[in-house]
């Protein structure tokens, strides 16, 4: 395909407001599920272990790192090496959050029965309810791009987009609902440039 100047500029702020809109669509979908999920991991006991594969593992990652900084303890565990060993790491106390768009990806789902067998609750992140792994788990979020935001429908750019920032929403909501302050972040996040800010910002208050 031959574009000219202005029309590679124009195509790239086309699929950035299809993507905007798709991840605008999220507010009618938020239902009790929600509440149900938010519930389930304040009153985690354990920890919150997240896994995905292909596109969705590094969405996992970020969302588990995320609740981690929202006062949430979570790990990313990958799932092909669950199948290897790495599911010995989870125990009863534990609740275990897959991300799958279709909910039909061998490794997790294998991992997810493998979880389930050990005494985790689970909860499936995906757009179709009535995929294998959602018939598997104690909880189902669902979350489903609207609109052609996806190349050929297969690639998941925009997708990608929609379930993080589904993921953030259950952050922001955990954050708000552990009353995680900045002082408590602080403890957690002393590196780089947002620790440094924040002990500037306390020296600020101690004189």
């Amino acid at each position: 395909m031959s574009l000219s100047r202005s029309e590679i500029v124009a195509r790239a702020r086309e699929a950035v407001k299809g993507e905007a809109l798709a991840i605008q669509s999220l507010t009618e979908q938020f239902d009790e599920s929600l509440i149900e999920v938010l519930s389930l991991l304040l009153n985690c006991r354990g920890h919150v272990l997240v896994s995905g594969i292909g596109t969705s593992q590094a969405i996992a990652e970020r969302f588990a790192h995320l609740l981690s900084c929202s006062g949430t303890p979570a790990l990313f565990i990958n799932a092909s090496n669950g199948l290897h060993g790495g599911s010995g790491a989870i125990r009863p106390a534990d609740v275990v959050f897959l991300i799958s768009k279709g909910g039909h990806s061998f490794e997790i789902n294998r991992f997810a029965e493998i979880a389930h067998n050990r005494g985790a609750k689970l909860v499936a992140q995906t757009e179709n309810p009535e995929s294998p792994l959602a018939k598997m788990c104690d909880m189902v979020f669902v979350i489903r791009t609207e609109g052609d935001v996806d190349p050929y429908g297969m690639i998941a750019t925009g997708s990608s987009l929609v379930n993080g920032a589904a993921g953030d929403a259950l952050c922001v909501l955990l954050l708000e609902m552990r009353d995680y302050t900045r002082e408590a972040f602080g403890h957690t996040h002393p590196g780089g440039a947002v620790g440094k800010r924040l002990e500037e910002s306390q020296d600020t208050v101690s004189d």
